[in-house]
């Protein structure tokens, strides 16, 4: 009888990976078999966190408002789809490959640091901090959870004085992109992936621990955890959490709620954006 041999999916590889590149924060340990997830767009913070780094090399003069828009209107039928069909994740892979090829590690972590301080730290939702901080304050370690670029989410985590991140994990060779993923996007069903792995790197017991996300999307990891809590859920996260019993935490008010709840508004997420930066970056360095 032939051996069966199943073949790891492409979310177990992205999981793995993300987990792998993983780098934790030092930091007093008295609860180390709990931690917490956060997804960073919309949850942790309002809007999607690498759209507003593209947005903050538009104001550098790196590449047009037209170029912003026209991708992120291409990720927002991205997102609205919300589904794994392949053509849709291809789509999305070739972008995030654009958004670092031939670029230089550095340049991107640097741009980041400025970026995040002028554009990104007074979006961070004041109630979704507290709720981390909650987390460390009782000794427990806090992650990160996203597709946008393991580099800009180090980047984030770093600043909110949090654990570490888990992202998209790009290759580089010398300290420069080549343009290619090592795995996948760190999207849906490959984000439970990474914490399944990063829990069994750490030692967490995954029943004592927390995931907090806005999106359906993240259902998969949600459902991981022992402690699921919707934030500024989109409609479908927040029946599903009714339908559980799960907390519900929404720090929107009024139109606001409205607007962000939109699909478009989350559209500009962890993808699109990035190939308005990879154009920005490109005629940066060829100018230079």
């Amino acid at each position: 009888m032939k051996r069966l041999i199943r073949r790891r999916s492409a979310a177990e590889t992205a999981g793995e990976v993300a987990a792998a590149a993983a780098v934790a924060l030092p930091m007093a340990e008295p609860d180390p078999t709990a931690a917490a997830f956060f997804d960073v767009d919309n949850t942790m913070m309002r809007g999607a966190s690498i759209y507003h780094f593209a947005r903050g090399l538009a104001s550098r003069g790196l590449f047009t408002t037209k170029d912003l828009v026209r991708f992120a209107l291409g990720q927002a039928v991205f997102r609205v789809r919300g589904d794994e069909n392949p053509e849709h994740i291809a789509e999305a892979r070739e972008t995030a490959l654009a958004f670092v090829a031939g670029s230089r590690v550095e340049d991107i972590v640097r741009l980041g640091e400025e970026i995040y301080d002028e554009a990104m730290a007074d979006r961070i939702w004041p109630g979704t901090r507290a709720l981390a901080q909650s987390h460390l304050d009782a000794g427990q370690r806090v992650w990160l959870v996203t597709a946008t670029p393991i580099e800009l989410a180090r980047v984030i985590a770093q600043r909110l004085g949090l654990t570490g991140a888990l992202g998209t994990v790009s290759e580089t060779v010398d300290g420069v992109y080549t343009g290619r993923l090592v795995g996948d996007l760190l999207h849906g069903p490959a984000k439970a992936e990474a914490v399944r792995a990063l829990a069994r790197r750490e030692g967490l017991d995954l029943n004592r621990c927390f995931a907090y996300s806005d999106s359906a999307n993240d259902l998969p990891l949600l459902s991981l955890v022992g402690n699921a809590v919707a934030i500024n859920p989109d409609g479908e996260l927040r029946d599903h959490a009714r339908e559980n019993e799960w907390d519900i935490k929404d720090f929107r008010t009024g139109r606001r709620a409205t607007m962000i709840g939109l699909p478009i508004a989350a559209g500009a997420g962890a993808v699109a954006g990035g190939v308005a930066a990879a154009i920005a970056l490109r005629r940066h360095y060829r100018s230079s």
